[in-house]
């Protein structure tokens, strides 16, 4: 066994897929299963089942799994205290990010990371936020970047913006009323759909049996650019957006937003990667404020 090795089986612990663990290891599925095979053979024992609902670790391969973390936390350490005695900020940045966030915000600034910290391994998952809010719970990244509240969070969170939920329109129908027009909708986290529900409900616009849903925010964006309906988005979203936006406000004049987090256990500050991480993050979040 070899640290690809525990990686691999780091990420199908995560993600129970082989085909998403191959996505996102950039291998193809026959390597994957393969590989899982050969690890079979070499200790002895079954370590994964396998069904349609994805795969499961045996109770051997469970032993192995704890047996990989503590090894890879380790490695780690070793590469960390290095790096400290050298004076180069080293290790591994584990690290997720809403998916919002990581189109329009990390990529320039994960650019920045990489040139300034070149001997940072970045390991970075973006899915919704509350994805990332579990794998915070379970202590699989270091810092998240998260939109929403998260209330019972007992770490430490950082405020990095907060941000107008916006109806969108084409040009051709800024002056129509939105209730005369499909709704392109895209599912939101519980909370913010909750408070979209009360605006829609307040303005007295029900959900079009006309109605489009998509899987994604840029895919609303490109629909009602073409003027097939409005959509509710998030401001992030709408530097490049040619049309028509409305901030949404309640009925008590309160504007519906949305707010953006980074959060983290206070002991992850110990790692300086990715306390670096979190200062560059900040300063970034203070420059776009500043600019506003």
């Amino acid at each position: 066994m070899d640290e690809q090795d525990f990686q691999l089986l780091q990420v199908l612990d995560r993600t129970h897929n082989i085909t998403h663990a191959a996505d996102e290891l950039y291998i193809t599925q026959s390597s994957v299963s393969k590989r899982i095979r050969l690890l079979e053979r070499e200790l002895g024992s079954t370590l994964l089942l396998r069904s349609r609902q994805g795969i499961q670790f045996t109770p051997a391969g469970e032993i192995v799994l704890q047996h990989t973390q503590a090894i890879l936390r380790e490695l780690n350490a070793i590469r960390q205290d290095l790096a400290a005695a050298s004076g180069t900020i080293a290790g591994t940045l584990r690290a997720g990010v809403s998916i919002n966030y990581a189109m329009y915000r990390l990529p320039d600034q994960l650019a920045e990371y990489n040139q300034r910290y070149p001997h940072v391994s970045t390991r970075i998952i973006t899915t919704q936020s509350q994805t990332v809010y579990s794998m915070l719970l379970a202590n699989q990244i270091d810092v998240g970047i998260l939109r929403g509240e998260h209330a019972e969070w007992r770490g430490q969170r950082i405020l990095l913006d907060r941000e107008p939920i916006c109806a969108i329109t084409s040009q051709r129908d800024a002056d129509k009323p939105l209730a005369g027009l499909p709704q392109i909708h895209r599912q939101a986290d519980i909370d913010m759909e909750r408070e979209i529900t009360q605006w829609m409900h307040e303005n007295r616009i029900s959900s079009s049996q006309n109605r489009i849903e998509v899987d994604s925010t840029a895919t609303c964006i490109k629909m009602v650019e073409r003027g097939l309906g409005w959509g509710i988005v998030p401001r992030i979203c709408l530097d490049e957006f040619h049309g028509s936006i409305r901030p949404l406000y309640f009925s008590n004049n309160e504007p519906l937003i949305r707010s953006t987090y980074i959060m983290f256990a206070p002991q992850a500050l110990e790692l300086p990667q990715v306390r670096v991480f979190i200062d560059l993050i900040r300063s970034h979040a203070r420059r776009e404020t500043a600019d506003v």
